[in-house]
């Protein structure tokens, strides 16, 4: 890499670490624990970009971005925070910041950025605004986690929310999808236009895109749920968007489960999936981001807190408890937890053992957690209708009880098999069925079995 890189951050180790990777890398640096020192340097000339932390001693860095822009007209500076929320993203991106990387931050990812940040020479515009949230709430934002996939999902959000595209934020049940559709509007530059929710009772009748519509007067209009939205409706819903009038609003739909299953099944239509999908937002499930389940356990009973109830904090037991748990219910159901317990906890630190007593009333083996953590009957269910429905008004070939449960069985065998290295007397135990009726099922079902020694 080859230029000068100016660093703002008032932890000494941070500076001193950065300063050694990027004079190794070829760079010339200054670095500062001040701001005030920063902008000096920048109003002088000096620098190529700028890596700036958040909350400095004499100061806010988002806050100097425009006076930054102003006296170095694209001067590319990359945002580092320790606060790292969507509203730090969101912030950062509105300030039209070249990049932005919470701490604690991987160093060869920033090295990357920082080169990227060398070669432009200018900030990119990232479809911001001009600063400022009015309108936006009190800054009690849904999202809450600090880990890297909750990082880019800031970022994704960030990046698109005044955009004019039509975007389908898909995820399990739980995980805040109508809280992200909403949160894109809030931030938007549409903030100050009606925010409509519509179900598919709304569009039933012929005029029902019209009245919602005329409700949404070029604002936002979400489609909670399109997977569960009749054909015919959806149908309607692309007519609308087709001809959705000069004063267009913004489009969003929100869908349970992921993509490729609601298209291949037939949960959403194509031509629908082609409109509402200029943008898509997957929500990780909380399984994925276990690590976010303290910091989101503080923030529900920091809630309680502010509420007036007596709350205690969980105990380090009991929060690796709560990480092992499958939570098909994700964010939600972790929350109604934790303010259950919140506010039944006898002691200041709520145990392992009340933990375990709130799970054990939980869905988990008896319901599997499946395309959103429903029940796996209610696919079942699904696909079940849908092969009914091709065969039109006749009925399906006869000895459909002995196919579905084929399908079924073969599947769940392989699988159990496989998870037990092919070991059978471990997996009619997992399966809990007799070791010869496992036999019998795998060469009805022409199952190939192999050992091997299981890793996990």
């Amino acid at each position: 890499m080859d230029g000068t890189v100016l660093i703002a951050d008032d932890d000494r180790t941070i500076r001193t670490v950065l300063t050694q990777a990027l004079t190794r890398a070829g760079c010339n640096v200054h670095a500062t624990s001040s701001l005030t020192t920063l902008m000096r340097w920048i109003s002088e000339g000096k620098g190529d970009t700028v890596i700036t932390d958040v909350m400095m001693p004499d100061g806010n860095g988002i806050e100097m971005l425009p006076k930054i822009a102003q006296d170095r007209p694209g001067l590319p500076v990359i945002v580092i925070s320790a606060q790292n929320t969507i509203m730090t993203a969101i912030q950062a991106n509105e300030a039209k910041a070249f990049d932005y990387l919470p701490k604690p931050f991987d160093l060869p990812d920033l090295m990357t950025r920082v080169g990227k940040a060398l070669q432009s020479r200018r900030t990119l515009s990232r479809s911001g605004t001009e600063q400022g949230t009015d309108g936006a709430g009190d800054g009690a934002l849904p999202l809450v986690g600090t880990t890297p996939i909750m990082q880019e999902l800031y970022r994704t959000i960030a990046r698109i929310m005044n955009s004019d595209l039509p975007i389908l934020v898909s995820g399990e049940s739980g995980t805040g999808k109508s809280l992200i559709a909403k949160l894109l509007h809030n931030f938007s530059d549409r903030r100050n236009l009606p925010f409509v929710s519509v179900g598919a009772d709304d569009l039933t009748d012929l005029d029902g895109p019209a009245k919602v519509l005329a409700r949404a007067k070029g604002g936002t209009i979400v489609f909670e749920e399109i997977g569960d939205f009749p054909t015919n409706v959806q149908a309607r819903i692309v007519t609308m968007i087709d001809n959705s009038g000069e004063h267009a609003p913004r489009f969003i739909g929100t869908l349970q489960g992921d993509v490729p299953s609601a298209l291949s099944d037939g949960l959403v239509r194509d031509d629908l999936y082609y409109r509402i999908a200029g943008a898509t937002i997957d929500v990780p499930s909380l399984r994925e981001r276990v690590e976010d389940i303290a910091l989101l356990a503080d923030h529900f009973l920091a809630k309680l807190d502010r509420d007036g109830a007596s709350t205690g904090r969980l105990s380090d037991d009991a929060l690796d408890l709560m990480r092992k748990y499958v939570w098909p219910g994700n964010v939600r159901q972790l929350e109604n937890i934790v303010r259950r317990l919140g506010l039944t906890a006898q002691e200041t630190s709520i145990s392992k053992a009340e933990v375990e007593a709130a799970l054990r009333m939980q869905p988990e083996a008896d319901k599997l957690p499946h395309r959103g953590g429903e029940k796996l009957s209610a696919d079942v269910e699904r696909h079940l209708r849908r092969y009914f429905e091709l065969h039109g008004g006749d009925l399906p070939p006869p000895g459909l009880h002995a196919r579905v449960l084929r399908e079924v069985e073969a599947p769940m065998i392989e699988i159990a098999l496989d998870a037990t290295g092919g070991n059978q007397a471990k997996c009619a135990d997992l399966l809990g069925i007799n070791r010869n009726t496992l036999r019998k099922k795998i060469n009805e079902l022409d199952i190939k079995v192999t050992r091997r020694r299981k890793l996990m």
